[in-house]
């Protein structure tokens, strides 16, 4: 009777302590990384499930890779059960996929037992993150906008603004041109890169004087921004 219930036994490859230790590593580890996720974030995508979803990515491969073991048979077998999955929720940024691989190498360390090597890959990619998010390595130094402006039909608003465009914007460009209101006014859509962020309210002034303060609107760092 002890023999049937001795749950350490009922595999040949692990016991019940080890598989303990692989979710229970793998659940810090994911955790960790979820909280440099959160702490790193920018823009306006951020949810709480994705980061709820690293961490159960992570533990989910460690358990996966356990499975696997040395055996070719599991992995293909695992291969064809997983490939029925469909993922219908498009990945918001670049930087997500980032952070799913490196939850699932790290449950991939984890689950194959290689632990040092999990702890220390993951300090060291998330001091890497750390560090590019602290310093905002790769960022342009001038900050991309689009600006819509509306003004009254019959007004010569291919040169209205070229004056102000050029003192405020180191470039600018006119990309579409849009009636709205019936007709009635129009849409202007630039986009330009101004030369000091700190001269957006100055910029705004001159821009509504010229245009008899009808409504513009600046979209501030939209290449850095989740639009």
């Amino acid at each position: 009777m002890e023999e049937i219930f001795n749950v350490a036994d009922l595999t040949s490859e692990f016991t019940v302590a080890e598989i303990m230790l692989v979710l229970a590593l793998g659940f810090v580890l994911s955790a960790f990384i979820g909280w440099i996720y959160k702490i790193t974030h920018r823009g306006t995508s951020y949810t709480q499930s994705f980061v709820f979803t690293l961490v159960l990515n992570g533990m989910v491969v460690a358990l996966v890779m356990l499975i696997i073991g040395s055996s070719i048979a599991r992995a293909f077998s695992l291969v064809g059960a997983l490939s029925i999955i469909r993922f219908r929720n498009a990945v918001k940024e670049t930087r997500d996929v980032g952070f799913i691989f490196f939850t699932m190498a790290i449950g991939m360390a984890v689950g194959t037992k290689f632990y040092l090597l999990a702890v220390i890959g993951t300090i060291a990619i998330s001091l890497v993150i750390l560090l590019m998010t602290r310093y905002n390595w790769y960022a342009r130094e001038m900050s991309s906008h689009i600006l819509h402006i509306q003004v009254h039909n019959g007004a010569p608003f291919e040169t209205l603004f070229d004056r102000t465009l050029a003192k405020y914007a180191s470039s600018s460009e006119l990309i579409s041109v849009d009636s709205i209101q019936g007709g009635t006014m129009t849409e202007l859509t630039y986009s330009i890169s101004l030369k000091k962020s700190s001269q957006v309210q100055e910029f705004l002034k001159e821009m509504g004087d010229l245009n008899s303060h009808n409504k513009i609107t600046l979209i501030a760092g939209y290449n850095g921004a989740d639009l």
